[in-house]
């Protein structure tokens, strides 16, 4: 397998693996991203990257295709992220496959991508029985950002745009559809909800939603432009606690969802949305 500027199948040709094959993961370590953010080993957060799979299969002992999601969660604290070409190249090597069941795949796929990461991976297989109570739609908490009458300008990241009221505090939860970001070697669009959860100074909502907005040709992988986003605020706003969570679009049957999070026991919720 041919690899692209240090990113591995992302960006180049590559061959669909006819049987199961491990090998295609290609883990990403996540020191030099969040050392660029400032981000020691000491983390200001905790967190998950959530990945949802929407086009699982493989062959039951008797040749017979079997389909399922899955639901992988990552922890932020994992040495790597797992490049996403190589994680549909490793889920598309099972199409061939032959597995004892449910149990057999599940096991290897916590074996594999805990290895990939570099920490203990969580995989979670619903069967099509349990879809609909699995992956339903939840919309977003809190209160939108995106009919705010705004003429933003800045589509690079600029932290400049964030301000809060130091005189006022306040808790609250937001929203916008409005994020986009692309991929760090292809340009391809990477689209996104992102929701935002605070207890501080209130931050200038039009200044919030511009500044989300400047990510729209900012080059950069889901995990690290969250990262980005989180320490942003914290630096500029200075919340008390804060969370911010994105949900991005699917590409070839994969989302990925990463959530960080300083609120005291706060749990990350794989809350599906509609354009998902």
């Amino acid at each position: 397998m041919s690899e692209h500027h240090g990113h591995g199948p992302l960006g180049a040709k590559v061959d669909y693996p006819a049987q199961y094959d491990a090998s295609c993961l290609y883990p990403i370590p996540r020191a030099a991203g969040r050392a660029a953010l400032g981000i020691a080993a000491d983390l200001p957060f905790a967190g998950v990257d959530i990945w949802n799979a929407y086009e699982l299969s493989w062959l039951n002992l008797n040749g017979k295709p079997m389909v399922a999601c899955a639901e992988f969660r990552v922890p932020a604290d994992s040495e790597n992220i797992i490049e996403s070409k190589s994680f549909k190249l490793y889920l598309n090597s099972f199409n061939q496959t032959r597995l004892g069941g449910i149990a057999e795949l599940r096991a290897v796929l916590t074996k594999d991508l805990s290895a990939a990461a570099g920490a203990p991976v969580q995989v979670d297989i619903a069967s099509p029985d349990d879809w609909g109570l699995s992956y339903g739609i939840q919309n977003p908490a809190g209160e939108c950002l995106d009919s705010l009458d705004i003429s933003p300008d800045s589509y690079q990241p600029n932290s400049m745009l964030l301000k809060a009221s130091a005189g006022e505090s306040v808790t609250e939860e937001l929203f916008s559809h409005l994020l986009r970001s692309r991929c760090p070697v292809t340009s391809q669009p990477d689209w996104a909800s992102v929701e935002i959860a605070y207890s501080g100074p209130r931050i200038d909502r039009e200044g919030l939603l511009a500044y989300l907005i400047s990510f729209r040709e900012h080059d950069d992988f889901h995990e690290q432009c969250v990262e980005q986003i989180f320490s942003d605020i914290n630096r500029f706003c200075q919340p008390n606690r804060l969370r911010v969570y994105a949900r991005y679009l699917r590409r070839g049957g994969l989302d990925i969802n990463p959530w960080r999070s300083n609120f005291v026991g706060d749990t990350a919720q794989n809350s599906r949305g509609s354009r998902q």
